[in-house]
């Protein structure tokens, strides 16, 4: 791993949150994710099931984590399985964890090999009436790639037919929505890191430069500083490319008097920063340029007030909704009559702003949590507003980090400039 160690404590905490959630007679088992073969012999990276991290910071594929609180053997109330290293393996792949190495990281004493899970299981599944599983339940998932945990979805069932089964996918949900101290650090650390990255490419952007060259010397930043790359494809848009909202060809060259909408963040121990800009490819904005900018500006400014205990997203996303109406009708982008009468289920804003103005982030880029559930203390949202005028070629979008808190949100990424003025300042200073 790049990253520093991470407090052992904060897995023994996560996992002692999960347990006042499991019925009694209970077994609740997680997988790691696989390795993905991309063609021929190739793989893609491994990345960890971010549920098995958050309960155990093992980043190892094969791994299976099982925990039976009620277990008749004490050695057995937590297990955690792992791949079983040989000299061959550790000739053309390096070594592979220990077991003392895992009881470390984890703080789980009893660590066994994969190979002896079916065995153990078996042993341990027959004592105990219900069975928690794990599936991804995240509303954008696309689950059409079988993972090693539906695969033992299928296994389990099929062995042990007459147990009760129930999700372990809405106890995590729960449990992952607030942060801990320690998460929140890292968190810190990965907003941290992007700032670096993007006070490094305010130095270079000019035109003639190409979105490549950017991102290039974005993920350099990243890979300096421990984090192991860009937590989610980095969106380098010049030009009419800042309207396209998911945008990662990142292959035009910027030209004078373009913006650029860069949307990157970096990872940092599975955690990830998710941050958005918007520049002036050649230093300065145009009055026009610098209007909309504000406007998105003002918009932000007032939506991450909002972040408090107790608002909720459908709350929050109306209310963001009005003052983006408000805005779009100053930039003369919509007709107040025309607002006054709309269709309340389709708003005309829509046209200018379709994406939601936050979302969880965490140990995922769209962390998991419940949109019905109220904002809470310890909670890490994005705020992410944003214009878009086709016709214009002008896509501004800013995104900032925030930590909700019992005395008011706090900007994780507010070292990183935002200021239109001090944006233009910075880019004109490295020149």
């Amino acid at each position: 791993m790049r990253f520093l160690p991470i407090n052992t404590q904060l897995f023994i905490d996560n996992r002692n949150r999960l347990l006042k959630y499991l019925n009694p007679k209970s077994v609740a088992v997680l997988n790691s994710n696989d390795v993905m073969p991309t063609s021929a012999d190739g793989i893609h990276p491994f990345k960890q099931n971010t549920d098995l991290f958050y309960l155990t910071g093992i980043n190892q594929q094969e791994t299976i984590l099982l925990i039976c609180p009620d277990a008749v053997l004490e050695k057995h109330r937590e297990i955690i399985f792992i791949r079983r290293t040989n000299a061959e393996i550790a000739i053309w792949e390096g070594q592979q964890l220990t077991k003392e190495e895992a009881a470390e990281i984890s703080g789980i004493k009893t660590v066994l090999w994969t190979s002896d899970f079916e065995r153990i299981f078996r042993e341990i599944v027959v004592e105990n009436r219900m069975i928690y599983l794990n599936t991804n339940e995240h509303l954008r998932a696309d689950t059409s790639v079988e993972t090693r945990d539906d695969r033992f979805l299928k296994w389990c069932k099929n062995a042990f037919p007459l147990h009760h089964y129930d999700r372990l996918a809405p106890v995590m949900r729960r449990l992952r929505a607030v942060k801990s101290s320690e998460e929140i650090q890292q968190i810190r650390h990965a907003c941290d890191i992007t700032d670096k990255a993007f006070r490094r490419i305010l130095g270079m952007i000019r035109p003639g430069i190409w979105e490549f060259e950017i991102e290039a010397e974005i993920v350099y930043e990243f890979l300096k500083n421990r984090s192991r790359g860009s937590a989610y494809e980095p969106i380098i848009a010049s030009g009419a490319g800042s309207c396209i909202l998911h945008y990662t060809e990142n292959n035009q060259q910027c030209n004078d008097g373009d913006l650029l909408l860069m949307d990157f963040g970096a990872e940092y121990a599975n955690y990830a920063a998710d941050v958005t800009r918007t520049v002036p490819v050649n230093g300065r904005f145009t009055d026009r340029q610098k209007d909309v900018y504000n406007a998105v500006l003002r918009v932000q400014k007032a939506a991450i007030d909002m972040l408090r205990p107790g608002n909720n997203l459908e709350v929050y996303n109306k209310d963001v909704g009005k003052m983006m109406e408000a805005e779009l009708i100053g930039l003369d982008l919509l007709d107040a009559d025309e607002v006054k009468n709309q269709d309340k289920e389709t708003p005309l804003y829509r046209k200018y702003f379709m994406h939601g103005i936050s979302h969880h982030l965490g140990l995922d880029v769209h962390d998991v949590g419940s949109r019905h559930r109220a904002f809470e203390a310890g909670m890490v949202f994005t705020c992410e507003p944003g214009i878009y005028i086709r016709d214009e070629k002008i896509g501004i979008r800013i995104e900032n980090n925030i930590l909700i808190t019992e005395n008011g949100p706090v900007d994780l990424t507010e070292n990183i400039p935002v200021e239109a003025d001090e944006i233009e300042s910075l880019m004109n200073v490295c020149v």
